[in-house]
């Protein structure tokens, strides 16, 4: 379908799921995990998630999305950036990939995203986006979903527009 590029507060989408930016043990973290949580309602949350956990980096799981306008929350583990020689690109690609795929076995007909391990997980902002761009249009070509990639940032926000994020 399209991949739109947009600032907003992901806990506020209204689409049939968003995606948190995860650890592997599904515990409450901070940034937009912190505000996924917080907004859905972190005890049954975290509930939920503990009967998920552990996950491996890349993969991705699914809960209902609680309080938030969003019917689930797909959960997926992005990679901790140690320099790119660690395999992070395949892993981080692996993370938006496995989300998607989950979404659709789920009926979701739309997802948004925050751009994963872009926090505190340290990978450069820039390369980040570029693997999520292309992870994204490889999947909607053979897939009907409507996806929104949130840019919290003004700068990369506008970066997001000039590699043409909008299709």
């Amino acid at each position: 379908m399209s991949l739109n590029i947009i600032k907003s507060d992901i806990t506020t989408m209204n689409v049939d799921a968003i995606v948190n930016a995860a650890n592997t043990n599904l515990k409450m973290g901070s940034g937009v995990c912190g505000a996924i949580f917080k907004a859905a309602d972190a005890s049954n949350l975290q509930a939920a998630c503990d009967n998920l956990a552990p996950i491996k980096t890349g993969e991705a799981v699914l809960t209902q999305g609680f309080k938030l306008p969003a019917k689930y929350i797909i959960h997926t583990a992005g990679p901790i950036y140690r320099g790119g020689k660690c395999g992070e690109e395949k892993l981080l690609h692996d993370s938006y990939t496995n989300s998607l795929t989950c979404a659709v076995k789920n009926n979701c007909n739309s997802i948004a995203f925050p751009l994963i391990s872009s926090g505190v997980y340290g990978y450069p902002k820039i390369e980040a986006l570029q693997i999520a761009i292309s992870a994204i249009r490889e999947f909607i070509q053979e897939h009907d979903i409507e996806v929104f990639l949130i840019i919290f940032d003004d700068d990369l926000f506008m970066q997001a527009l000039s590699l043409g994020g909008m299709t």
